[in-house]
């Protein structure tokens, strides 16, 4: 689509409007958003369309859209599948060797689990190597009960940063701040980071990196202005 409008704006009920027209979600509702800074931060994305738009361009007006159009409707499913993400936790998997793989991810992630542990009241199972052992169900349910009380933007949020990290604990830390993004990214890639050390850098691992790190920003700046 052709860039068709002059003025981007945000009304009072905080919708986004091209001249005088709604933007609209593809399921034809208008885009209102839950807070000021989030429908500023939306309407900046339309301000910055130069002559076609390129929807790779403006991730938060396509969490925004997932957000009304696939979440608000029913809310539970969505939250489910996010909460899913607690029976295998990425922080819960841990190796055998090298010692200095062990250190670091002890050193990190442990960290993590601690606050989760005392923020929510539960306990963790860790696994060395790749055989899937569940955690407690306590754990399960009452990390999913977490997800559930989510508003559908903050899941809309939540969503790329639980797939992209493999942890729910990571992307909870992040929503309530007990950790930053840039802490939040470290600890996911503990791994990776460490077999890049040894080995090298692969061109094509890289630049797929940099395209999950895109959509991991444009998450968390979504989070930041819902407040």
């Amino acid at each position: 689509m052709k860039r068709f409008w002059t003025e981007v704006t945000v009304d009072a009920d905080r919708v986004v409007r091209l001249d005088d027209r709604p933007v609209r979600t593809p399921g034809r509702v208008p885009l209102a958003l839950p807070t000021t800074a989030l429908a500023e931060a939306v309407a900046d994305e339309w301000r910055s369309v130069a002559e076609t738009i390129d929807p790779r361009a403006m991730p938060l007006t396509g969490l925004a859209n997932a957000a009304i159009d696939r979440i608000a409707a029913d809310a539970a499913p969505f939250a489910e599948g996010l909460a899913r993400y607690a029976e295998s936790d990425l922080l819960c998997y841990r190796t055998d060797s090298p010692p200095e793989l062990i250190e670091r991810q002890d050193r990190v992630w442990n960290p993590l689990l601690d606050w989760a542990r005392d923020r929510y009241d539960i306990h963790f199972t860790l696994v060395t190597g790749i055989m899937h052992r569940p955690p407690p169900d306590a754990t399960v349910a009452r990390l999913a009960q977490a997800v559930e009380a989510l508003d559908p933007f903050r899941l809309a949020a939540l969503s790329p940063v639980v797939t992209i990290t493999g942890s729910l604990v990571l992307a909870l830390a992040l929503l309530e701040g007990a950790a930053d993004a840039d802490a939040v990214w470290t600890a996911a890639h503990v791994d990776e980071d460490f077999q890049a050390e040894l080995w090298g850098e692969d061109y094509l691992a890289v630049e797929a990196r940099e395209g999950k790190r895109r959509e991991f920003d444009a998450a968390v700046r979504f989070l930041k202005a819902l407040g």
